[in-house]
């Protein structure tokens, strides 16, 4: 499995009404925002989008780290891996698939 199922049906459900579009891309699934990535999946981790004033801030919570290709030595900036325990619950989701959202619809179309 390139990534995980459950963790897509509970996001698509957070997105209910986001006119986002759903796409296989790197192994995984991205949601894609105006043509922009708001979160996806990879493996079991979610990916989200940030802006880069709140990358930092946002890379020290618990069960965040930096997102890199296949493990990678490159970090992406303005890009997170949360891990499953980051996202647990569904308030811990929704904030991320916000996060991704917000950041997502700020940037120009595609």
């Amino acid at each position: 499995m390139a990534y995980d199922l459950k963790l897509a049906e509970r996001i698509r459900a957070e997105l209910k009404g986001v006119p986002v579009i759903e796409k296989k891309m790197f192994g995984g699934v991205g949601y894609m925002l105006n043509g922009n990535m708001a979160c996806g999946i990879l493996r079991g981790d979610m990916i989200v989008r940030v802006s880069s004033d709140k990358y930092e801030k946002l890379l020290k919570r618990k069960h965040v780290k930096v997102f890199t290709m296949k493990n990678g030595p490159r970090a992406m900036k303005g890009w997170l891996m949360v891990e499953p325990d980051g996202y647990k619950t569904a308030k811990q989701l929704a904030q991320w698939v916000k996060i991704g959202v917000e950041f997502a619809a700020s940037l120009p179309l595609k």
